[in-house]
This record gives structure tokens, C-alpha cells and sequence, in this order.
């Protein structure tokens, strides 16, 4: 008798088809546990002589040492970058074995670290049995490959790493296409030729090299990889522009309907996707995990006086963001500058919130500087108040004083943040007083969700109402609008 095969989240028997998504599971649950089915662990051999024991087969974890620059700023913020750095690694499936800090005034344009530091970190990577070394910046081609020849190891970068995670986390088309594009804008410089790699292609009989046309220098293999990549990133830039031009017409769709807009921006794993969720109960994915969530994901919800509007997750930011990132995602970022109010996460529990917010608003910058300076008003939202203790969040209410303090996971403070968005949303601008017939119902049911209804009275001729609607609502309402003794507010609905 065959063991039941356990789910990788809840250790329970693993249910399929149709009773893997019962009324309980949400999109999030289902897209975490195929997230963890492939887990990476250490010390487990690929080579399984009994499948039913675990789901999948596993793969080794890489064993890796982290090495940093510390140029500028103090000690505190070094350290917090470098063990941002680790919690970047963990996600992408390694273990952290070491970490090395250096003090220059720069790096070293040769080896990143000097010639000493890189000794030392070699005589660290063997002690360790470590087979990878991340570096805590953006390493030049020649840094990369003289590291790599002192090391006899794998070199990374941070901007590598990162683009490593958003690989592994892309769902979507529009967001594979987008990190494939970052990935190849990163590779174009760094590739690099070994041994036949060099060689030339040439014409002549049977490209053989004989005869007319077979004379000259032709085109190496590695000018045929970048010309294929450059070929590649041209195809997949039209794509996205594709995308994009499908995200204007949805954006024009709701600008006509005037339903406001707000997106949800932050840094990663501040806590977006689980206020996204408090708000609507959209159920996307929740992990405790750095760009846990790549995709925007937009849902729709509605305040308190009943005014529609919807809630859009953006990519989570972090310090040093790969310029690559910025360019290929700008498309999908472009949702923040065309948003009338943006909800700008803070994670109360990390020890340098200032810095998250100081490198969320950087990139924020960069986007508003392509639409005319122009960036939608702004209110701070400190989430994961639960884990924050009680000096941490007097000196972020000192700090912050005009920020809504949350805690997502259990619900505190959620309903004063939906009353600080219901005061921030734009209202429609045109007051009218209408006698809509019964048998124009839709037309009742849209001035409800678009506009803001002050009085409604249900009258033998029809339904009275007096609403503050917008511009292009205003025009659709004018056969029905009338001038007499105005509403009472509070008037029965």
C-alpha cells in the first residue's frame, strides 16, 4: 500500500483537480503551494529511491559567501544592506554560509574589493566548501571574470541575483517578457568567448573557407550571440509595447467610467499583497519571501458612502533596484503615475524604514520625470505593526505623524485606512437633481457607482435623486434633470 503524498504547505494529504480548489483556497494558496512543491533543501540527494516520500524531486541548495563595499553612510546601513543581500539569496534557493564587509572610499576597479580582501575571501570560500560568491553590487564585466579566475568559483552580482528571483516569480506573459528583457539587457555586455567560441564564420563553398567569398575575417561566435540577443530584445520591446497599449485602453476604460484609481507601492515584502487582500479579499499570493509577487493585480471595491474605485498591487522596490528592472517594468510602473492616489507601504517592523521609503520615492522620481514631473498625492501606510515593538512605532508616530498605522495580517487599523482613503479619492465635481422613470433603472445603477448620492425618494412618477456625479455622467443624466423643491438629506431610499 502506496504512502499518501503530503502537500509541501500544510504537511496534509494532497488533494487534486477538483478538490485541490475548494471554497477555502484561494488563487494565492494554490499559486503558494505549487511554489513550494519545488522547494530547494540541503543535503538531499536528487537521486530518489522512493518517489512517494516526498512530492517532487529537490534540488541542492548552493552553498554561497556574501561580500560588500561599504563606500557610504554608516555602519548600521552596511550591515542592513548585506543582510538584505542574504535574505535576496535565501529566496532564490541558496545558503548563506559567510559575509565579508570591506571600507573603501570606492571599489576597486579591478576586483571590486582589492587584491588583500580577495585572498582573504578565497581562504573563506574553501574553509566554507562554498561553490558561489555573491557580491553586494553591480559588478563590471572585467570585475566578473578577474574575480572569478582568483575565486575558481561562480560570481554573482546583486543586479544578477535579483534578476534570478524575478525569473523564478514571473506567472504572467507580460511580466516573462518584461524580466527577459532585463535579463538580456544585463547578459549583452557580459558575454564572453572561450576557446572555439572565438572562432570566425565564413563564406565560400559549403562555408568551407576555399575559394571566392571565403577570405576575410567574418563574424565570431560570440558577434552571432549578440547580434541574436540584439534581434531577441527587439522583438520582445514590441511585445511589451503591445502590453502596455493593452493596459492604456484598460486604464481609458475606467477614466470614462471616472472610477478612481489607487495603486499600492512599497518596498518588497513590505506588505502589499496582504493589504491588497485586507481591503478586497482578492486572495493573491502572501509569502514572507523578497518579490514574493511580481504581477499587478487589480481588484475593485467600494467605500463606505458606496463611491467605486479600484486597488492595483504594483512590483515591490528595494534598494540599489537594477536599472534594468526600472526600464523593462516601466510599462507596468507606469500604473503609479496614472493613479489618483498612491498608498506608499512602509514596513514598521525593518530597522531602517526611512531608508525604505527614501528608496521607494527614488523610483518613484524616475517615473514621474517621464510624465511631465507629475506624481499622484501620496499617503503612508505603516503595515506589520504586530511585529514592531512599542519604542519602534512611537519613533515611526513621531517620525510619520500623518501615516495610517496597520497591521494586515490581523486586521488593526484597516478600517481607519479605508476612511483615509475615502477622504482622498477625488469626488465627482457636477451637483444635479434628477426624476430618473423606473424603466431607466441602469441609469439609477450607475449614477450609485459612479457618483455619490446625497438624497433618493422614491416618487409615484419615479426615483428623485440628488447626486454629485461627474462630467461625462452629468451629460448622460441631463434629460432627467429638474429644478423644484430640493431633497432633504437622509430622504428615505
Amino acid at each position: 500500500m502506496t504512502k499518501p503524498v503530503l502537500s509541501a504547505t500544510t504537511g496534509e494529504p494532497r488533494r487534486y483537480g477538483a478538490d485541490a480548489r475548494s471554497a477555502d483556497a484561494t488563487r494565492g494558496d494554490l499559486d503558494l503551494e505549487e511554489r513550494t512543491s519545488l522547494r530547494r533543501v540541503a543535503g538531499l540527494s536528487t537521486e530518489l529511491t522512493d518517489i512517494t516520500e516526498v512530492e517532487y524531486r529537490q534540488l541542492r541548495l548552493e552553498r554561497v559567501v556574501l561580500v560588500g563595499v561599504w563606500t557610504e553612510g554608516s555602519a548600521e546601513q552596511a550591515q542592513a544592506s548585506l543582510t538584505e543581500l542574504a535574505r535576496l539569496a535565501e529566496t532564490a534557493g541558496s545558503q548563506v554560509l559567510d559575509g565579508l564587509i570591506q571600507r573603501r572610499s570606492k571599489p576597486d576597479p579591478a576586483t571590486f574589493i582589492g587584491t588583500g580582501k580577495v585572498d582573504e575571501l578565497r581562504d573563506s570560500v574553501l574553509s566554507a566548501g562554498a561553490d558561489t560568491v555573491i557580491c553586494d553590487g553591480e559588478l563590471s564585466p572585467g570585475q566578473l571574470r578577474q574575480l572569478e579566475e582568483k575565486l575558481k568559483v561562480k560570481v554573482i552580482d546583486r543586479t544578477g541575483l535579483i534578476l534570478d528571483i524575478f525569473a523564478q516569480h514571473a506567472r504572467s506573459k507580460d511580466g516573462k517578457a518584461q524580466v527577459e528583457l532585463a535579463q538580456l539587457s544585463y547578459l549583452l555586455p557580459r558575454l564572453r568567448g572561450w576557446g572555439g567560441s572565438l572562432s570566425r564564420q565564413v563564406g565560400g563553398r559549403a562555408a568551407g573557407g576555399v575559394g571566392i567569398g571565403g577570405r576575410g575575417p567574418g563574424e565570431t561566435k560570440i558577434e552571432l550571440d549578440r547580434r541574436r540577443i540584439r534581434h531577441r530584445m527587439t522583438k520582445l520591446r514590441r511585445e511589451i509595447a503591445g502590453m502596455r497599449q493593452v493596459r492604456a485602453t484598460q486604464r481609458g476604460s475606467r477614466n470614462r467610467n471616472e472610477i478612481p484609481s489607487v495603486a499600492i507601492v512599497g518596498y518588497t515584502n513590505a506588505g502589499k499583497s496582504s493589504l491588497l487582500n485586507a481591503l478586497t479579499g482578492a486572495g493573491v499570493l502572501v509569502e514572507d519571501a523578497l518579490f514574493a509577487t511580481l504581477d499587478p493585480t487589480t481588484r475593485r471595491t467600494s467605500t463606505a458612502d458606496g463611491r467605486t474605485y479600484t486597488l492595483t498591487d504594483t512590483v515591490g522596490f528595494v534598494r540599489h533596484l537594477p536599472h534594468q528592472l526600472v526600464e523593462a517594468f516601466r510599462s507596468t510602473l507606469e500604473e503609479t503615475a496614472d493613479a489618483d492616489l498612491l498608498v506608499h507601504v512602509v514596513d514598521a517592523s525593518d530597522p531602517l524604514p526611512e531608508d525604505q521609503i527614501k528608496a521607494v520615492r527614488q523610483v518613484l522620481v524616475e517615473i514621474g520625470e517621464e510624465h511631465a514631473g507629475t506624481m499622484p498625492k501620496e499617503l503612508l501606510v505603516v503595515n506589520k505593526t504586530d511585529a514592531a515593538g512599542d519604542l519602534q512605532l512611537a519613533r515611526l508616530r513621531h517620525l510619520l505623524p500623518d501615516a495610517v498605522f496597520v497591521s494586515a495580517r490581523r486586521g488593526d487599523g484597516v478600517n481607519k485606512l479605508r476612511e483615509r482613503l475615502a477622504e482622498l479619492l477625488p469626488r465627482p465635481e457636477v451637483d444635479v437633481e434628477l426624476l430618473v422613470p423606473y424603466v431607466q433603472g441602469s441609469l439609477v445603477a450607475r449614477v450609485h457607482s459612479e457618483g455619490e448620492v446625497l438624497a433618493e425618494e422614491h416618487t409615484p412618477h419615479g426615483t428623485r435623486l440628488r447626486a454629485r456625479v461627474g462630467a461625462d455622467l452629468a451629460t448622460a443624466v441631463l434629460p432627467f434633470a429638474l429644478a423644484g423643491v430640493p431633497l432633504e438629506d437622509g430622504a428615505a431610499h
